[in-house]
C-alpha cells in the first residue's frame, strides 16, 4: 500500500488553515458532598446562580444555592454514579433545551432526551429553561376563544388564548380528562400543544400518551415526562422546559397551549430540594420563595402584542387537593395567579355528573372576552339558571309543596344538568354547543325524559349536521347568532322537537319524515 504524498500535505495544508488558537477555560472543583439528588461543591468561586456545572461523568447540574465557601448543586441526572472527590467545571452557560418542529409529536424528559424509541431528535436550536416574561408593554388582552370541545367549560368558564385557567380538585375527579380534551380539540386547528407530566405514575403518562396518538393527537403535541420515579430536579424544571418549549413556537407568532400536570407535586419537589440544600422552611415547610416558583411559571403564558408576532401560549395548570381543602397554601398561591379556575368536586363526579365542575366556585375571569358571540348570547344567563338550580334542588328535599313555576325550574335544570355532561375524548365543535345549550334553555327538551335526554341531544345534533347544515353552518361561519339565524334555528328544533315525540310514541323518525 503506497502513500500519496499530495494527499497528505493537503490534509495537513487544510489542518493549518482551519487552526484557531482559542483557549478555553474551565473553573474546576470537587464535591465534597452528595446525595438525594444534590451535590455541595467546592472551588467553583466564579459560578453563577443558576449556571450549569458538569460533573466528571458527563452529568449535568444546576447551581442552586451559593454560599460562602461551596455551592449547592441540584443533579439533573443520575446521581448515585457521583462520588465524593469527583472532579465538577463551570460551563459559562444557563440550563437550556433543545427547540423546533422536530419536538412535535415526540416524548421527552425535561432535558430534551427522547423517551419513546423514535431514534434521537435533530434540531440545533435551544431555548434557556428560565427566561422573562412579557411585560405589560408586550401584551394585548385575551381576546381570542381558545375552545375546549367541552360544554360546560366553554359555557360557563371560557378559556382564550394567552390566559391561565386553574384546573383544581381532588384526586381522580377527572382534571386530566378536562385537559386532555382540550389537547385533542384542537385537531386540525393552528394550536400547538405542550403536556407536562410532572410526578405522575409513569403508567398514568403512558396511558395519556396512549389516548392522544388513538385521537389523533400526537401530531401536535409534545410530552414532556418527568415521573415520580425521576429525581427532584428534573421534577422541579420539567414545567419550565415545558415552558420553553411552548414560548419558541409563541414567538414565531403561532398560539399554543401548556398543561402542567400538576403543580403540586412540582412544589413538593421544590420543598424537598429546599429542605435538603437547608433552606429555612416556611408555611407547611415550602420555602419562602414558592410562590415565585410558580408566579415566574404562569407569567410567561401570554397573548404577544401585534408588534411581537401576536402569538399566544395558554397555560393550564393543575393543582390537587386534599378532601376539598382550596385554602391550603398551594391551591390559594395557585389561584391568585391565574385567571380564573375550574373546580371538580368529587361529589358531583361520583354521581354521574361528568366532567365534575362546580358551577358556584369555577370562573373565568376573563369571562365572555374569550367567547365567540353565539356561545355569550346562548349561555348569558345558563350559569345562574344552574345556580338557582341547585339551591331548589336543595330545597326540594325538604319534602315541601312546589308550586307549578318552581316544579318547572326543576324539571329544567335536572334536564340542563343531563345536556352538560359529556363522555371523555368527545369534545364538540362550538355550534354543535351552542345548538344544544340553545335547545336546552329555550325548554326544547322539557318534555324529554330527563334519561332520554343525552340521546334526544345527540339526535338533534345528528339532524342539524345531516338535514339542517345550513343553519349550523350559517352559526360557524358568522361565529354569531343573529335574527335570522335565530329563526331558522327555532324552526330547526320545533321539527326536531315534533320528530323526537312521534319516535317515542313508536313510530321511527325515517317513516315520520316520510309521512310529512
Amino acid at each position: 500500500m503506497k502513500f500519496k504524498a499530495d494527499e497528505i500535505a493537503s490534509v495537513i495544508q487544510k489542518e493549518i488553515e482551519d487552526f484557531k488558537g482559542q483557549i478555553e477555560t474551565a473553573e474546576v472543583g470537587r464535591v465534597v458532598e452528595v446525595g438525594d439528588g444534590i451535590a455541595r461543591a467546592v472551588g467553583l468561586s466564579s459560578a453563577m446562580a443558576g449556571e450549569m456545572v458538569e460533573f466528571s461523568n458527563g452529568t449535568n447540574g444546576l447551581c442552586f444555592n451559593m454560599e460562602e465557601n461551596s455551592v449547592g448543586i441540584i443533579i439533573l441526572g443520575d446521581y448515585l454514579e457521583i462520588q465524593e472527590g469527583d472532579e465538577i467545571k463551570t460551563t459559562g452557560q444557563l440550563l437550556s433545551v433543545p427547540v423546533g418542529d422536530a419536538m412535535v409529536g415526540r416524548v421527552i424528559d425535561p432535558l430534551g432526551n427522547p423517551l419513546d424509541g423514535k431514534g434521537p431528535i435533530v434540531t440545533s436550536e435551544r431555548r434557556p429553561v428560565e427566561s422573562p416574561a412579557p411585560g405589560v408593554a408586550e401584551r394585548q388582552p385575551v381576546k381570542e376563544p381558545l375552545q375546549t370541545g367541552i360544554k360546560a367549560v366553554d359555557a360557563m368558564t371560557p378559556v382564550g388564548r394567552g390566559q391561565r385557567e386553574l384546573i383544581i380538585g381532588d384526586r381522580k375527579t377527572g382534571k386530566t380528562a378536562v385537559a386532555l380534551d382540550t389537547i385533542i380539540n384542537q385537531k386540525g386547528g393552528d394550536v400547538i400543544c405542550v403536556y407536562v407530566a410532572c410526578g405522575q405514575r409513569s403508567a398514568s403518562v403512558a396511558q395519556v400518551v396512549e389516548a392522544l396518538e388513538a385521537n389523533g393527537a400526537m401530531d401536535y403535541t409534545i410530552v414532556i415526562s418527568a415521573t415520580a420515579s425521576d429525581p427532584a430536579p428534573l421534577q422541579y424544571i420539567a414545567p419550565y422546559a415545558g415552558a420553553a418549549l411552548a414560548e419558541y413556537f409563541m414567538y414565531q407568532g403561532k398560539h399554543t397551549l401548556c398543561v402542567y400536570d400538576d403543580l403540586t407535586k412540582q412544589a413538593q419537589a421544590y420543598r424537598q430540594l429546599s429542605l435538603l440544600m437547608r433552606r429555612p422552611p416556611g408555611r407547611e415547610a415550602y420555602p419562602g420563595d414558592v410562590f415565585y416558583c410558580h408566579s415566574r411559571l404562569l407569567e410567561r403564558a401570554a397573548k404577544l402584542s401585534a408588534e411581537l408576532g401576536g402569538g399566544s401560549m395558554t397555560a393550564l395548570p393543575i393543582i390537587e387537593t386534599l378532601e376539598g381543602e382550596v385554602s391550603a397554601y398551594i391551591p390559594t398561591n395557585v389561584i391568585s395567579i391565574t385567571d380564573g379556575q375550574i373546580y371538580l368536586e368529587p361529589d358531583l363526579f361520583f354521581s354521574g355528573v361528568r366532567p365534575a365542575i362546580n358551577v358556584g366556585i369555577s370562573v373565568s375571569r376573563v369571562g365572555g372576552n374569550a367567547q365567540t358571540k353565539a356561545m355569550k348570547k346562548v349561555a348569558g344567563s345558563l350559569r345562574l339558571d344552574l345556580a338557582a338550580f341547585r339551591e331548589l334542588e336543595a330545597f326540594a328535599q325538604l319534602g315541601t309543596e312546589l308550586d307549578t313555576a318552581t316544579q318547572r325550574q326543576l324539571d329544567r335544570g335536572y334536564r340542563m344538568v343531563e345536556l352538560l355532561k359529556q363522555p371523555q375524548y368527545q369534545p364538540l365543535h362550538f355550534a354543535d354547543q351552542a345548538i344544544s345549550i340553545y335547545a336546552g334553555t329555550k325548554g326544547y327538551f322539557d318534555k324529554v325524559p330527563v334519561s332520554q335526554v343525552a340521546r334526544a341531544e345527540k339526535e338533534l345534533l345528528q339532524f342539524m349536521a345531516d338535514e339542517k347544515s345550513e343553519v349550523r353552518d350559517a352559526i360557524i361561519n358568522s361565529k354569531q347568532l343573529d335574527a335570522e339565524t335565530e329563526e331558522a334555528l327555532k324552526a330547526a328544533l320545533s321539527e326536531f322537537r315534533d320528530r323526537f315525540k312521534a319516535e317515542e310514541t313508536g313510530g321511527l323518525v325515517g317513516e315520520t319524515a316520510e309521512t310529512a
